[in-house]
């Protein structure tokens, strides 16, 4: 992050006004928020061009010393004017310029405790937090509760994860965030497991679209996720179950005052454009330290995902850093087992011989420790300060990119805290962060200068492991746009152009989509370093166009414009990466979907199309265009994507 430019225009503050209610809308006058308070407990609204998105639902929060969610007095209000223009090579758009008006509503308790609620509210987009005051000499508390809601009326649709149980799964790692999505569920629908829904959440009512999520989550916070709803649709912040983490930790936050909360996010708007585009979760966070240096952004490959455990020795890493090279690639991902399989004396050698091919590597670590019981190694290293700077100094010496590190499981504060010590070691030591087993980014692309993604998705691995993930696959891909990969980057690890999901690519679970669904999931996941699921068999038996076109494909991009799409049928988004345009669509429907639309932004007529034939063969094609209008066919469990 880059070139941060942040002023507030005190020509629009107004004075403390006491009233018992307060309002704001957007700079195009569309949305509006409204304030209230009601027998000492404090609401907001949320309008949309006069039309209600969110009844009156309730703010406050409570802490061991403090209740500022009731029996509170309106103290007074003001509103300003926030203008923010920032640049970053790992977001949706590279340049980015917000404008919101700003409205601070102060809240007091009866022992004359004062809360601040800070609404900031954009074209499309609203965030807000809590602000606690300092007061007497009590400075440390414990948030133990939230009571921000967020109420739907009653026949709006639900589209989300559910919040899975602590310490079950795969030796006790869950929560993972790797849950499967209900889509168009009843507002008052509860959860299977009844612990409520991950973030980000996508509601429709009848005229609008809704995002909730958060961000601004550091490890002075927990990370938060949705309640069950009650019998209203009104859903509430709910903090992590007590089982996180084998029952170790706190539910709370321990915090100083005065404090800030991290920020809750809506974005709305009348079709899913504002929803894909929203750049809410990065326009209202900052850095939190500088970058050590000039992070490299870029494609890889890894040997795990079709060649498994197995494949963690030195003549197969070999293999797949020749391979990289041959792809033009960055990075080769080195996944778990390593220390044990190639060792670390070898694995010098092996970096040296990546570097001489102009490959650099990143390295798979466990988390743990003492969370969970995932008995993969290297282990013991990430938890203890100690053992983690003396590990990253040895990576660095020997220069060494970036980490994966896996099963994190749960969002207490001292799991975000264990996030937030990791990343800030690795940037002393010049390493780019990766998690998987890991909860949502909340703004880190901005305010940890060397994170690159989470997982926080049924990822590819689930593809090697189930048939029924290959037969979900189209399905699942055509959510994703909509709502996990809204709020921050996603690593899928994905792009598979194997038929068959064994090492010697004859065997195995059977992939169901077409090779053009999968080249289109390459520009439609958004993250800055990718790694691909491509094998060396597919320099020889896949399509050269699609080996040629996995080669040239960019991983960070300029500019975003969702074209049309509906969650789990199909999804169809143009990137622009410098001057060249990529636009890339799925089917995840059992009919071919023709779609008809125009990008003027693009320059020139003639066009690259990348696209299933009636029978389901990939092609390449040269088309022309005028003014850039298309009309294209996708076929059931098809793709395409469109290059100029």
């Amino acid at each position: 992050m880059k070139k941060v430019f942040l002023f507030i225009c005190l020509l629009g503050i107004f004075p403390f006004v006491v009233a018992q209610e307060a309002t704001i809308q957007s700079p195009d006058d569309a949305v509006r928020l409204e304030v209230n308070l009601e027998a000492g407990i404090p609401t907001y609204s949320v309008f949309y061009n006069n039309e209600v998105v969110l009844e009156k639902s309730r703010l406050g929060l409570k802490t061991n010393i403090a209740d500022y969610s009731e029996g509170l007095s309106f103290e007074g209000s003001k509103t300003t004017t926030v203008e923010k223009s920032y640049e970053s090579k790992k977001l949706k758009d590279s340049e980015i310029n917000y404008n919101a008006q700003e409205l601070t509503a102060t809240f007091t308790t009866q022992k004359g405790q004062k809360m601040d609620v800070i609404f900031r509210v954009s074209n499309n987009d609203i965030a807000f937090r809590y602000h606690l005051q300092k007061y007497s000499d009590t400075i440390a508390h414990v948030v133990t509760k939230e009571f921000t809601g967020f109420n739907f009326p009653n026949t709006a649709k639900s589209f989300l994860t559910l919040q899975s149980k602590s310490m079950v799964g795969f030796q006790r790692t869950k929560p993972s965030y790797e849950e499967g999505y209900y889509l168009d569920q009843e507002i008052t629908k509860a959860s299977a497991n009844n612990l409520g829904y991950t973030f980000p959440g996508l509601f429709k009512t009848e005229d609008h679209w809704v995002l909730l999520s958060e961000t601004g989550v550091d490890g002075t916070y927990v990370g938060a996720h949705l309640s069950d709803p009650n019998a209203e649709g009104e859903y509430t912040i709910a903090f992590p179950d007590s089982t996180e983490n084998n029952d170790f930790g706190s539910t709370g936050a321990a915090i100083s005052l005065p404090y800030s909360t991290p920020w809750r996010t809506i974005t709305v708007g009348e079709s899913l454009k504002p929803i894909v585009e929203t750049t809410i979760p990065f326009d209202v966070v900052e850095p939190l330290y500088e970058a050590s240096q000039d992070y490299k952004f870029g494609r890889g490959v890894w040997s795990w995902i079709m060649w498994q455990d197995a494949s963690m020795n030195y003549d197969d890493q070999v293999t797949y850093i020749d391979f990289a090279a041959e792809m033009g690639y960055e990075y080769i991902l080195i996944d778990a087992l390593w220390d044990q399989n190639i060792g670390y004396d070898r694995m010098e050698e092996l970096i040296k011989y990546a570097n001489s091919k102009n490959v650099d590597v990143f390295l798979w670590y466990n988390s743990n420790g003492v969370a969970n019981d995932a008995p993969m190694t290297p282990r013991n290293k990430m938890h203890r300060a100690i053992t983690r700077k003396q590990e990253m100094q040895w990576l660095q010496e020997n220069g060494v990119k970036g980490l994966k590190v896996d099963f994190m499981g749960g969002d207490k504060q001292e799991t975000i805290q264990l996030y937030e010590d990791i990343m800030s070691d690795a940037n002393d030591h010049g390493l780019m962060m990766i998690f998987h087993g890991a909860t949502i980014p909340r703004g880190w692309e901005v305010m940890y200068p060397n994170f690159i993604s989470t997982e926080a998705v049924l990822a590819s691995e689930n593809l090697m492991f189930s048939q029924y993930a290959n037969d979900q696959e189209a399905r699942s891909a055509a959510i994703h746009p909509f709502i996990r990969n809204t709020v921050g980057s996603m690593d899928f690890g994905g792009t598979v152009l194997n038929e068959r999901y064994n090492r010697t690519n004859d065997g195995g679970n059977f992939r169901r989509t077409s090779d053009a669904f999968q080249l289109a999931t390459a520009v439609l996941f958004q993250t800055p370093v990718q790694f691909f699921a491509l094998t060396p068999n597919n320099l020889e038996d896949a399509p050269e166009f699609a080996v040629d076109f996995m080669k040239n494909v960019p991983t960070t991009w300029d500019e975003t414009i969702f074209i049309e799409g509906y969650p789990g049928e199909y999804s169809v988004i143009a990137r622009r990466h410098k001057d060249q345009w990529y636009i890339a669509g799925i089917n995840a429907s059992k009919e071919a979907k023709k779609v008809s639309f125009s990008l003027p932004e693009l320059k020139g007529n003639t066009f690259s199309i990348i696209n299933d034939s009636k029978k389901g063969k990939t092609e390449k094609k040269e088309i022309k265009q005028n003014r850039g209008k298309f009309e294209v066919t996708i076929q059931p469990q098809g793709g395409f994507v469109i290059t100029n």
